[in-house]
């Protein structure tokens, strides 16, 4: 694969996101698991093929230098996220788009997508939590109901593009599973939480449940799943709230 960089679009640990041309590509670092890059692009290519507003896949291959690289169509806009920050005063507005978008992912299916309850299961288990703590986690992870609804999970304005075009595009399938809604709003939330938008967070979930006809009850008795999940990353700056969260006696 071939890399014309025009300008970089986003840096994180262990990837980058460059603009070349009419692609977006982002490229890996040499410690990202294979297997997990290769996911990711079928993630976003199944996820396409529900006719959602999705990036199309272009390509997943290596460039020049070895790297491994997923190659998407460029989405020329502006992400919610950074509308939301420069307009606050209509975030109201923003809210219930997001809020619409979500809902949107949710009522499609992918039935060869990864179980969501599979992967919190193995989360939890990787999360270092106490036996005790991950035999309740388990325990609850599976009395929940069984949905097969697409979850996007990580649903947050900064993976929604409002393209020139006037079309909202949902970017970052990475943790793309088929489960239940109210997890994929715990996760949300959370991550309003993580960011310090402890206001939005709430304004979130009561829109979401509000539109979703969702007990906020149900949303709730997912989040110290969601918290252990999120304990995997090993963010030392996260690892005090996000153990408060996992406690599922605390919690309640």
């Amino acid at each position: 694969m071939e890399l014309k960089v025009d300008k970089v679009l986003a840096e994180r640990v262990n990837k980058t996101v460059y603009k070349c041309g009419e692609q977006s590509v982002k490229v890996f670092s040499a410690d990202y698991l294979k297997s997990d890059i290769l996911n990711e692009a079928l993630n976003q290519a199944r996820a396409e093929e529900t006719g959602l507003p999705v990036p199309k896949l272009l390509e997943a291959g290596k460039t020049k230098d070895g790297k491994w690289a997923i190659a998407s169509e460029y989405i020329s806009g502006v992400s919610l996220e950074t509308l939301m920050r420069e307009n606050p005063d209509k975030l109201k507005a923003y809210l219930e788009r997001f809020v619409s978008l979500q809902m949107a992912v949710h009522a499609k299916t992918s039935p060869l997508m990864t179980k969501l309850k599979d992967k919190m299961n193995r989360k939890i288990s990787a999360s270092g939590l106490n036996a005790s703590t991950r035999y309740e986690l388990h325990n609850r992870v599976d009395a929940m109901p069984r949905h097969v609804k697409l979850c996007h999970g990580d649903f947050n304005p900064g993976n929604i593009i409002v393209g020139d075009d006037g079309r909202d595009y949902i970017i970052d399938w990475s943790h793309a599973t088929q489960g239940n809604a109210g997890a994929d709003a715990a996760r949300t939330y959370l991550l309003f939480k993580l960011n310090g938008q402890d206001d939005i967070a709430e304004k979130y979930l009561t829109l979401f449940c509000k539109k979703s006809d969702t007990a906020r009850q149900y949303v709730q008795k997912w989040m110290p799943i969601v918290a252990a999940s999120q304990l995997v990353k090993g963010k030392p700056e996260e690892r005090d709230f996000l153990l408060k969260w996992a406690n599922v006696m605390d919690f309640e």
